[in-house]
């Protein structure tokens, strides 16, 4: 018998906080381990710092389906604690990333057999939102950093985004992220629409 994880549900940011540097239960920016990483991680500026962060969980965390390692980790921090996750987990590592930095970030989506989640970001002076896609790359993949929307260059990249930046994960996907289990290879659980 499988047992299901227990993923939290989102949260409304407080009243007054900007939502897209808002934590909440799967965007834990507040987590020692994620602030301890993003400190050890920060450059001399907000560009350096979103660079670092995106190549760190890019490259050092690892997609589930690429190693064959499925953690189903959704929670930012137990997505850095497994050290691999889902496109989602690793997007939600990323926002936490450069929210617990106080660099503006949500989530985005494009429509494949499932839903595949990547993230967009606002550096500080910066009226628009530029998608960077920390999946990580393998032959025919290659998602890399961008600071203007004229550079981006995500991992699917012929696949229409959905509309908006979420400040936080829907719940029809939240919901489908808690039916993940840990070491079953599977991206039924994950909805095809929002």
């Amino acid at each position: 018998m499988t047992t299901q994880r227990n993923v939290p549900e989102t949260s409304v940011p407080a009243a007054g906080d900007p939502a897209h540097l808002a934590a909440d239960a799967i965007v834990d920016h507040g987590h020692p381990s994620i602030r301890a990483l993003a400190g050890r991680l920060r450059g001399a500026t907000a560009e350096e710092t979103a660079r670092a962060l995106y190549l760190y969980v890019r490259d050092e965390v690892a997609h589930s389906y690429d190693v064959d390692r499925w953690s189903a980790a959704v929670r930012a921090s137990d997505v850095l604690a497994a050290g691999d996750a889902v496109c989602h987990g690793k997007s939600h590592l990323l926002v936490a990333l450069l929210r617990a930095e106080g660099i503006p970030a949500g989530l985005c989506y494009q429509r494949l057999e499932a839903l595949h989640g990547l993230v967009a970001y606002r550096l500080p002076g910066r009226s628009e939102w530029v998608r960077i896609d920390p999946r990580g790359n393998r032959p025919g993949m290659d998602a890399q950093f961008a600071t203007t929307p004229a550079e981006e260059r995500i991992a699917y990249p012929d696949v229409p985004l959905e509309p908006g930046v979420h400040a936080a994960v829907p719940p029809v996907l939240a919901a489908g992220l808690a039916r993940g289990v840990p070491g079953v290879a599977s991206f039924d659980y994950i909805p095809t629409a929002l």
